[in-house]
């Protein structure tokens, strides 16, 4: 019996321009949107396999084409798998949209110590300018 799916807050996809053969990489939160050439792709749901289960991830995307004075299309709804891209993929023209992982938020930043306060000129003794 296998180890259920476990939920993460992060996608991490890849995108390809086939006109221009550029390759972008972005993390969409879910229930958030990235913007990828026309698409706008939001993430529902991302789910990794438990560390001692092979290496899978899930997400269930929707994505949707916007054309300048066109009504928005949805072009793909379902789920992708990181270890299947041909399995479950975005079929289009102009892109590709594969799933690379599903992961954990980011932790939190460091904080960083506040500067020191500044010295003071030094004082000069003696004579003072006019």
């Amino acid at each position: 019996m296998s180890a259920e799916m476990i939920a993460q807050p992060i996608a991490r996809l890849q995108g390809l321009d086939k006109t221009t053969a550029r390759v972008s990489q972005f993390e969409v939160p879910v229930s958030g949107e990235a913007r990828f050439g026309t698409l706008s792709i939001w993430v529902r749901a991302c789910k990794r396999s438990p560390p001692e289960e092979s290496p899978e991830n899930a997400a269930f995307l929707e994505i949707f084409e916007n054309r300048p004075s066109e009504a928005k299309v949805r072009i793909f709804n379902g789920w992708m798998f990181s270890s299947s891209p041909a399995l479950s993929g975005l079929e289009h023209a102009v892109y590709d949209v594969n799933l690379l992982e599903c992961k954990g938020a980011p932790p939190p930043p460091i904080p960083t110590p506040p500067p020191a306060p500044a010295t003071p000129p030094p004082s000069s003794r003696g004579k003072t300018a006019r």
